[in-house]
């Protein structure tokens, strides 16, 4: 989701089909997104949303909400 050397943000899995991945983000205004979706297996896609709205450092933990 971020091209090499743009500054991103460890997005952590918490639950759902992608349990336990990080994946890098791209913040929005200096802050992790809202909502990201994530590439599974084959053309399966899950949305993710923060689990808590204040998050700190470069790192946010990110719940499952549905496939899409």
């Amino acid at each position: 989701m971020s091209e090499p050397g743009e500054p991103s943000i460890t997005a952590r899995l918490i639950d759902g089909p992608l349990s336990g991945r990080q994946i890098a983000v791209l913040p929005i205004e200096g802050r992790p997104p809202k909502t990201i979706d994530v590439d599974g297996e084959g053309d399966a896609q899950s949305r993710y949303c923060l689990a808590d709205w204040e998050q700190y450092g470069h790192s946010a933990v990110y719940t499952y909400l549905y496939e899409v």
